[in-house]
């Protein structure tokens, strides 16, 4: 095999390896390492005046800074031999991949509400911002497969469009901004100037993806007819990107996303994302789970056949 496709066998293994393996708890993973950074920073930058302009030199750094250090160190392994960069970007592509742990999460939610509210709501609480203490088993359902939705763009799509974009080096930057807007996106009283600058970056770097995502679960479940029924719903969220993945995914199972919920003890008023009356169960959850798998597989073969394409235009 020509050392040029390397990059492409790469990204299936990585592919492959979060498929089968999910987040490892037992390695060291990246992302802990960029909340530490952040934090570090955050805690150092985020006092006095000027918290914006702070925010957004601490964003442009961590970003800047991954992509580069990322870029120079595959580029040198490469020099070295392109087996030894091959090695690094499939597992790059591996820990910036979440497929398979989000949809263990979602499952484990809903065997926990199954068994009562209480557990349900705790089990939710570990993989959203909301305020779970209130919840209805209905709600916590739900709000399970929002995060399933949403995540499906921030776990797989993103990562994988970036990486067609600026390869394994772009990858872990998204990650770098999806994991600032996380820690420093909210609109509070800690947050609300020292985050602005990285909560805009990931609307940006998740705008084109988040409609990407939409497209596909819409492909795959049949379902192209309501793109126009999605991109009413999308569009009124009040965030500019996730608002989309979750109109795919009530429409497809005729469900109602959204409505007013809690943050942090506050009240936030978000309109409804979908029109459908169905209570999901375990039913939908497995149909979300497939839209999801061949979504992902769609994206993965659309981002090697852009790379084949590119690589075969340089030769």
């Amino acid at each position: 095999m020509e050392p040029i496709y390397y990059p492409i066998i790469a990204l299936v293994c990585g592919f492959l390896l979060d498929a089968t393996l999910g987040d490892p708890k037992s390695l060291p993973h990246p992302v802990v390492g960029f909340g530490h950074l952040i934090s570090w920073f955050e805690k150092r930058a985020n006092r006095g005046e000027n918290r914006i302009l702070k925010g957004a030199a601490v964003t442009l750094l961590l970003v800047v800074g991954i992509y580069t250090a990322a870029l120079f160190a595959l580029h040198a392994m490469d020099t070295v031999t392109p087996a030894a960069s091959a090695v690094a970007t499939a597992i790059i592509v591996f820990f910036c991949l979440s497929a398979l742990t989000l949809r263990r999460e979602v499952r484990k939610v809903f065997e926990a509400v199954n068994q009562s509210t209480e557990k349900g709501r705790w089990q939710l609480s570990r993989i959203v911002g909301r305020d779970t203490d209130s919840l209805t088993p209905d709600q916590i359902r739900i709000a399970a497969l929002e995060t399933l939705a949403e995540n499906l763009n921030d776990g797989v799509i993103a990562p994988l469009f970036w990486f067609a974009i600026l390869g394994a080096p772009g990858m872990l930057a998204y990650k770098m901004v999806n994991t600032l807007d996380s820690m420093i996106g909210y609109k509070n009283e800690r947050y609300m100037l020292f985050g602005r600058f990285a909560a805009r970056l990931d609307d940006v770097a998740n705008y084109i993806p988040a409609r990407v995502t939409a497209v596909l679960m819409l492909l795959v479940s049949g379902k192209l007819s309501k793109l126009a029924v999605v991109w009413k719903f999308g569009k009124c969220h009040t965030s500019p990107n996730s608002g989309y993945p979750e109109a795919a995914l009530a429409t497809i199972l005729n469900c109602r996303f959204g409505g007013p919920n809690f943050y942090f003890g506050k009240r936030v008023e978000k309109p409804y994302i979908g029109d459908g009356d169905c209570q999901p169960g375990t039913y939908e959850m497995i149909r979300a789970f497939s839209i999801n798998r061949w979504s992902e597989v769609i994206m993965l073969a659309l981002v090697a056949l852009s790379q084949l394409l590119i690589m075969n235009c340089e030769l």
